[in-house]
C-alpha cells in the first residue's frame, strides 16, 4: 500500500540495480518518486488524457526537494483537470528547434519530406492541397518541400504561423467549408484528406494528442458540377451583391464581370491594376495553375475599381483592413442567398405571381465562373477564346498544343470581356440587349 513520501524517506530510499524503480506519494495521487539502477531519483506525474497515460518528468532530486515537487506536480494536474496535456505540450516546446517552432507550415514541410515523398506518388498533390508547391520562379525548380512557396488563402497561408497543437476542429470545418462554398466541393473533399493525413502523422509522431480533422467528413459526394445560373438569377445576384455592402459587393460584381477564380479576386491588389490600361496582371505566385495571367478589364469593371475606397499605404482591393485579403465567404454567401431570393421574390409580386413559390437552387461562387465561360459562348466568343479568359490550361490548349500554341489572344480577349461586360449591363439594367454574336471577331 503506497505511503505517503515524506522528506526523509525519499532520502533513504535506495536503487534496484536491475531495475527502474517509481514510488507513489500516497498524499497527491499522480506525484512519483523515479529511482534509476544508477542511483539517480527525479520527480515524474503520470495521469491519463485523451484515454491514454501520460507521464511529465518534473526534474531532479536534490534540486527538487519534496515540497517543490509536489508543488510542481499540482500545477499540472490542475492544467489536466482543465482539459490540458501538459506531457504533449512539452513534447512540442522540445521540437520546436527541429520543426521551425513547431509551427503548422513548418511541421507541414516535415511531412511531406519525411513521409509523403517516401510513401506517396501523388505527394506532390498532396503538398498542393495543404498549401505547398514548387517555387518555379528558381533558376533549379526543387522538390525539397523547404523551398516550396506557400499557395495564397491556402490552409497554411491562413494558418501556416499558427502552433500546430493550436489548431482546432472547428477551424478545420471552417476553412473547408469555405472551399465547399467557393463552389468547389471535389477540391474540398481532397483538401480534407491531405489535412487528414497530416495530423495523422502529427499524432503518430506524438506531436500533438489528437487530431483536429477527426470525426470530419467530407462536405461532398465525388461529382462534377455542371451549373449554370439563369439570367434572372445572374441579375438578381448582381442585385442583392449591391445589398452586401463593402466589401463582399464588389468583390462578388467583379466576379461576375472577369469570370476570375474566387482567391484571385478577393486577394486582387492595387499594384496589379493598371486603370489606364485597363489591365489586371495576375501574377504567377496567385494563379492556380502557376501561370502569369492579363485580365482585359471592361469598362464597367473599371467603373467597378474607380469607385471602391482605398486604405492609404495598404494594398488589397477588397479588404476592411488592407493588410489582409477579405475571408469569411460562408457567412456572407448565406446573405447573399437570402437577398437573391428575396429579390427574385420581389419581382415576382410585380408580375403577380406567388412570391411564396420562388426558390433559387443551390449554387457556389465558383458557379459564376462557369456561367461566365457559358454566357461568353451564347454570344459568340469560340473556346480557345474563353479558356484563355479563363486562364484554364486544358481542352484548346493542353498537352503538345501548349507547347506550340503561344499566341497571346490579348486582343481577342478583350473584345471578349468587353462584350460580355455590355451584356452584364443590359441584364442588370433590365434592358434589352444589344450585345450582338461576335464570333467574326473573337476568335472566329
Amino acid at each position: 500500500m503506497a505511503k505517503a513520501l515524506t522528506a526523509q524517506s525519499v532520502e533513504k530510499f535506495k536503487a534496484d540495480p536491475l531495475n527502474r524503480r517509481e514510488i507513489p506519494d500516497a498524499l497527491l495521487t499522480g506525484l512519483y518518486l523515479v529511482v534509476q539502477p544508477s542511483g539517480k531519483k527525479s520527480w515524474a506525474v503520470r495521469y491519463r488524457a485523451f484515454g491514454k497515460p501520460r507521464k511529465v518528468t518534473l526534474g531532479s532530486y536534490p534540486a527538487f526537494e519534496l515540497a517543490e515537487a509536489r508543488s510542481e506536480a499540482q500545477a499540472v494536474l490542475r492544467r489536466v483537470a482543465k482539459g490540458e496535456d501538459p506531457a504533449t505540450a512539452k513534447k512540442i516546446a522540445k521540437r520546436k528547434s527541429l520543426d521551425g517552432e513547431g509551427t503548422v507550415q513548418a511541421i507541414a514541410r516535415t511531412f511531406i519530406a519525411r513521409h509523403a515523398q517516401r510513401h506517396n506518388r501523388g505527394w506532390r498533390d498532396t503538398a498542393r492541397q495543404i498549401g505547398l508547391a514548387p517555387n518555379k520562379a528558381l533558376e533549379e525548380p526543387s522538390d525539397d518541400p523547404k523551398t516550396f512557396k506557400v499557395i495564397p488563402e491556402s490552409f497554411l497561408a491562413l494558418q501556416g504561423h499558427r502552433q500546430i497543437g493550436d489548431i482546432t476542429r472547428a477551424e478545420i470545418i471552417a476553412h473547408i467549408d469555405d472551399i465547399y462554398d467557393g463552389g468547389k466541393p471535389i477540391a474540398a473533399n481532397r483538401t480534407l484528406a491531405a489535412l487528414k493525413r497530416l495530423f495523422s502523422w502529427c499524432v503518430e509522431r506524438d506531436l500533438i494528442p489528437s487530431s483536429p480533422c477527426d470525426r470530419v467528413k467530407a462536405p461532398s459526394a465525388e461529382q462534377s458540377r455542371d451549373r449554370i445560373l439563369t439570367d434572372a438569377e445572374l441579375q438578381a445576384v448582381w442585385k442583392a451583391s449591391e445589398g452586401l455592402g463593402w466589401p463582399f459587393g464588389p468583390m462578388v460584381q467583379m466576379l461576375v464581370l472577369t469570370g476570375q477564380r474566387r482567391n484571385e479576386v478577393s486577394g486582387m491588389r492595387w499594384e496589379e491594376i493598371d486603370l489606364k490600361g485597363k489591365l489586371w496582371s495576375l501574377p504567377r505566385e496567385r494563379a492556380k495553375n502557376d501561370q502569369p495571367h492579363s485580365v482585359p478589364l471592361s469598362a464597367p469593371a473599371i467603373e467597378l475599381l474607380e469607385s471602391l475606397p482605398r486604405i492609404e499605404g495598404q494594398d488589397f482591393v477588397f479588404s476592411t483592413t488592407g493588410t489582409t485579403p477579405v475571408s469569411g465567404f460562408s457567412r456572407m454567401k448565406r446573405g447573399l442567398d437570402a437577398k437573391v431570393v428575396a429579390a427574385l421574390r420581389e419581382e415576382a409580386e410585380e408580375r403577380k405571381d406567388d412570391p411564396a413559390q420562388v426558390s433559387v437552387a443551390d449554387w457556389w461562387l465558383h458557379d459564376l465562373r462557369r456561367t461566365c465561360a457559358s454566357g461568353m459562348a451564347r454570344i459568340g466568343i469560340n473556346l480557345p477564346v474563353i479558356e484563355k479568359v479563363l486562364n484554364h490550361v486544358s481542352g484548346s490548349f493542353a498537352g503538345i498544343v501548349g507547347v506550340y500554341q503561344r499566341h497571346s489572344f490579348d486582343d481577342e480577349k478583350r473584345a471578349a470581356l468587353d462584350a460580355w461586360g455590355n451584356f452584364i449591363l443590359t441584364l442588370v439594367d433590365d434592358k434589352p440587349s444589344n450585345v450582338i454574336p461576335i464570333s467574326a471577331k473573337v476568335g472566329g
